[in-house]
């Protein structure tokens, strides 16, 4: 059976959502930012980061290599696109902004500018960190524009996506306008498998 190590709010959430849309048998353990340094969770994975699925002795990290291996190994769960090649492109393209732009585009809001030292400084990463975020949130509202998901039936992208929504709320960001996003949010938060992983996670 499948593990998934996951951290309440982390990105991990968004491969626990689809474990609950996949609907097959895993464990969903959920570790802490102590655990996460300790030996036995290092020796699998040593950056001492979520997530981590363990499959018998078969250990995969990274967000996105996880939910496209789950998308592919249960392709009855219609995840990965529509079954055609640039379908599967399609999810891939909106699962690359989430994770190669939008999530680092978090960090500095997140501190990982405080080593700088200088207050103005990290004042302006951080200002610079919303702007960019802002921008994503747009390109990604006109994208839902007419959809209920982002490539119009729910993919692995989006509970990556709503990930990033929870933060942003947390962050008590601007998403003013952006009435597509809410409206997804929403519709999201009414799903049954997100409201089990958010429960299993201690999440509201």
């Amino acid at each position: 059976m499948r593990t998934l190590y996951t951290k309440p709010g982390a990105c991990s959430l968004a491969d626990h959502i689809v474990l609950r849309w996949i609907g097959a048998p895993f464990e969903a353990r959920v570790v802490d930012a102590t655990q996460m340094k300790e030996p036995p969770f290092l020796i699998l994975n040593p950056a001492g980061a979520v997530p981590v699925l363990v499959e018998g002795d078969w250990v995969l990290t990274q967000n996105a290599a996880i939910l496209g291996y789950l998308a592919d190994t249960h392709p009855e769960a219609g995840l990965g696109g529509d079954g055609t090649p640039q379908g599967r492109a399609e999810v891939n393209r909106w699962l690359a902004l989430l994770n190669t732009d939008l999530h680092p585009a978090f960090h500095p809001l997140f501190g990982s500018t405080k080593y700088l030292g200088d207050a103005d400084v990290i004042d302006a990463t951080r200002t610079q960190a919303m702007q960019k975020i802002r921008g994503y949130y747009e390109r990604l509202d006109a994208q839902l524009a007419g959809r209920d998901y982002l490539v119009g039936t729910r993919s692995i992208a989006d509970p990556y996506l709503f990930v990033t929504l929870q933060w942003a709320k947390r962050l008590k960001l601007d998403l003013s306008g952006l009435d597509n996003l809410h409206a997804f949010e929403a519709r999201m938060r009414a799903d049954a498998g997100v409201q089990a992983a958010l429960a299993a996670e201690g999440l509201d």
